[in-house]
């Protein structure tokens, strides 16, 4: 077993002798500093010389760094080290269930909870396999029962274990490298999945290149597959209510993994899944709408002056029409409408200066806005990586090959595909922490409310009202029919971090069908 250093620095840490630690994370670096003097805008802040406006911001969640992970059959250095991989047959599943020598704070013993990390292959590709961890729920009521839900982390290809240690997931990491309780960790109320995908991201790996994809098609389609051989795995669990839930570029994986599973469930392909409705918190789904938002959003926080704003103002409508143009003619044009939109985000961060994209509270410290590392470290340790099966296998926390095959997809507006669902009663949860400005609430707002369907109106009309946390107000909620918007408080791009307990009652009361109820 994998043994891990023990902290001092609380009584519910989990001292581990743990199978689990999982991938996770690069941190998204901040533009590196001018060879020039810095300079000020009017309002103030520092900004960058001219070096910084060539910079592109190529993550919406973390910026990738390291490549995919892509094991070459026909390569004599590919073949020599498929001889240290721990190898799954085509046909094959490697799961190991996760055990803890530890014993949480209030005395409880976690040995029997049911924790699991290991591969599928896709039936559909030539070599891919996807990792994941699985928790089962921490509810002692009717927790067979409790709804399951998939977490997709952005980037396009950053691992989802960012969000499992840094966000929602059973623990958090300790400075010392130990484990800690998460209190509210998303396992109090479901049966929890945390997935490296697309292929080549965190743990998950093929063997072949025409395995690595570049839109949502051949990710929803791999998503799909993956889930059918989950729930071959775990069919205890196929009955249950399903749910999908994410953040940043999940705004475009969210919405097509939904309509892939809505499809087969109609076309009877499979094991049913039980779809009850999918959260995209902080996303990027409908970019037409939302570049559209960055001066806006800059202006009424107070980041830029009107001046500023009207500059960058001017860069919108070409940003709208290469948008328009991607979405009617696909393939170049769609990388056209990518470097074109980035301007208006590059040009504002050459505005405001070394300030934290993700939390306008917060300024980027030294070269990286958050500081996610005690992860990679582990991570790095053999003895970990054997204990979960991943012998021989890099971890990639960014790839940014993934990064560059799906840059193709950017530009591309998967808001389209959300009435069809709505119509269907499928429940939607548009969630955003209001300091976020690379996914900002404002751009979320809008394209919500432009969405075209039969609650249009009504969804139009309704009321904002506080969103309560106990006693304490804690966002905004609007909602009309299957249909809701919470504009969270104090949180930035990141709400479960930001706002654990209130990302956790979000959730359970979506799920529950009481949120927003008086």
């Amino acid at each position: 077993m994998a043994s891990f250093p023990s902290s001092s620095s609380s009584s519910s840490v989990v001292t581990s002798y743990v199978l689990l630690l999982l991938p996770l994370v690069a941190a998204s670096l901040r533009y590196p500093a001018a060879a020039t003097s810095p300079r000020k805008n009017s309002n103030g802040n520092v900004v960058g010389g001219g070096g910084q406006a060539e910079r592109l911001i190529r993550s919406l969640n973390l910026f990738p760094k390291h490549g995919s992970n892509v094991v070459v059959l026909n390569d004599d250095e590919s073949d020599q080290r498929l001889s240290s991989i721990d190898y799954m047959p085509a046909a094959g599943i490697t799961e190991k269930k996760l055990s803890f020598n530890v014993t949480g704070a209030g005395g409880e013993s976690v040995q029997d909870l049911g924790h699991y990390a290991g591969y599928y292959s896709l039936p559909r590709t030539i070599g891919a396999r996807m990792f994941y961890f699985f928790f089962e729920s921490r509810s002692s009521v009717n927790k067979s029962k409790a709804p399951v839900v998939i977490w997709l982390t952005g980037g396009p290809g950053c691992s989802s274990s960012l969000a499992l240690f840094y966000e929602n997931g059973p623990f958090h990491i300790t400075d010392s490298l130990g484990l800690q309780w998460n209190d509210y960790g998303w396992d109090q109320a479901s049966n929890i999945l945390f997935v490296d995908q697309p292929t080549g991201t965190g743990f998950s790996y093929t063997t072949s290149e025409s395995d690595i994809r570049r839109n949502e098609t051949g990710v929803s389609n791999d998503l799909y597959d993956f889930l059918q051989e989950f729930f071959k795995g775990h069919p205890q669990f196929a009955g249950n209510d399903f749910y999908v839930a994410g953040e940043s570029y999940a705004g475009h994986y969210i919405p097509a993994l939904a309509s892939r599973i809505y499809r087969g469930n109609k076309n009877n392909e499979g094991i049913h899944i039980n779809l009850k409705g999918f959260a995209i918190g902080n996303g990027l789904t409908d970019p037409e709408i939302q570049y559209r938002a960055y001066p806006e959003f800059a202006l009424a926080t107070q980041l830029i002056t009107q001046s500023d704003h009207d500059t960058l103002a001017q860069l919108v409508p070409p940003c709208q029409s290469s948008i328009k143009a991607c979405g009617s003619k696909g393939g170049k044009a769609c990388t056209d409408a990518y470097f074109n939109c980035e301007d208006i985000f590059n040009q504002l961060m050459n505005l405001v200066g070394s300030i934290n994209y993700y939390d306008i509270r917060k300024q980027c410290e030294g070269s990286l806005c958050y500081d996610f590392s005690r992860v990679e470290q582990l991570l790095s340790d053999q003895s970990v990586k054997e204990a979960i099966g991943v012998k021989g296998i890099d971890f990639v926390s960014c790839s940014d090959d993934i990064h560059q095959a799906m840059i193709g997809d950017y530009m591309l507006d998967y808001e389209l595909g959300i009435p069809e669902l709505l119509e269907d009663g499928i429940k939607v949860l548009i969630y955003a922490g209001e300091y976020d400005l690379i996914c900002n609430w404002l751009g979320n707002w809008n394209w919500v409310h432009a969405m075209k369907w039969s609650g249009q109106e009504q969804f139009d009309g309704a009321s904002t009202v506080p969103f309560m946390v106990g006693s304490t107000k804690a966002g905004e909620l609007k909602g009309y029919g299957p249909l809701h918007f919470l504009k969270v408080y104090n949180a930035g791009h990141m709400v479960p971090m930001d706002q654990p307990k209130v990302a956790l009652e979000m959730l359970q009361s979506w799920m529950q069908g009481r949120l927003g109820a008086v």
